[in-house]
């Protein structure tokens, strides 16, 4: 899951399963599976993310089920486990884990939360936060690293925004494996096509399936800020939803298709008096191959770069 503390995916666990335990690491030392700030959420209905999977997850995972079963609010756990022979792993560092159990009363206090947000990692409501933890806040308000401190007993994550919407039109070969990538990553991805026949019977998730007659109809519903990814069977479809796209606000546009197919939509586009210059075209990288996944693999790496420029200029101002 994302680096952070996403308000929203606690939110939508618990309006689908009325309950849920995020799993967060909250430090780690030496070589382990996952960094400090991963985290994944256990429900009743299942599991969702990773920490890196082996003893370590199904271990934390059974003690969040377990967490699940407890009644009252604000139920916490903190684990401080090696990652040595007794978990038959050959990482040799050692991982501190925070389980948290969240309903509705600790979703109406998420709410009033900006930046980041401190807790104990002891059961209770967050109560006045420590000196040490309001020094600490004051001087990093511009960032905490990797997103996760731990302070004299005291967990502080800074808060993430939703998660960056991408659309994908097209439900053939590049898009079944442009969505399978995306769905395990930090983005909202919406799927659409003309025909639910046209989709996998399962469909990834937590990927929302739209079916548009004509999939261009379907832009006007997209944020503003997301990132458009045309590969329909038919360059007459790909063209009018690459006119809707650039006639609206949106983050990015990407067509899949060769430099001709380029040079041949920014001419008919420009005809049509759409200025096309954010158009990106072919998308990708060549070098990985023509192969459906070896194309997500290379979208997917250049939607992946930005979130991680962040997270360094994030640490350099941290160091």
């Amino acid at each position: 899951m994302v680096d952070g503390f996403a308000k929203t995916e606690i939110e939508e666990h618990v309006r689908t399963a009325g309950k849920v335990v995020r799993i967060v690491i909250a430090d780690h030392k030496g070589s382990t599976p996952r960094e400090a700030g991963t985290s994944m959420y256990v429900t009743e209905c299942g599991q969702f993310g990773t920490i890196g999977g082996g003893a370590l997850e199904y271990d934390a995972v059974a003690k969040a089920k377990a967490l699940l079963n407890q009644s009252g609010d604000w139920q916490r756990s903190f684990l401080k486990v090696p990652l040595g022979p007794s978990l038959g792993q050959c990482c040799g560092g050692a991982v501190n884990l925070l389980l948290e159990s969240y309903g509705e009363v600790e979703l109406a206090h998420l709410k009033n939360l900006d930046e980041a947000f401190a807790r104990p990692i002891q059961s209770g409501m967050p109560a006045i936060e420590p000196l040490q933890v309001q020094k600490y806040r004051r001087e990093n308000r511009a960032g905490l690293g990797c997103g996760v401190s731990l302070q004299n007993d005291w967990l502080i994550e800074r808060l993430v925004s939703p998660n960056q919407p991408v659309w994908v039109y097209g439900a053939g070969h590049v898009g079944r494996a442009l969505v399978l990538v995306l769905s395990g990553l930090p983005f909202a991805v919406t799927w659409v096509d003309s025909a639910r026949d046209r989709f996998p019977q399962e469909i990834p998730s937590p990927v929302d399936m739209l079916v548009a007659a004509n999939p261009a109809d379907a832009v006007k519903h997209a944020p503003d800020d997301a990132v458009h990814l045309v590969l329909t069977y038919s360059h007459a479809i790909d063209q009018e939803i690459c006119h809707r796209v650039l006639s609206r606000p949106f983050g990015q546009l990407g067509l899949i298709g060769s430099d001709t197919k380029r040079t041949r939509f920014l001419r008919r586009l420009s005809e049509a008096g759409i200025d096309a210059s954010r158009l990106q075209c072919p998308i990708g990288d060549r070098s990985l191959g023509k192969e459906p996944m070896a194309i997500a693999v290379g979208v997917v790496a250049e939607l992946l770069k930005p979130r991680a420029a962040e997270k360094r200029t994030i640490r350099e101002v941290s160091a």
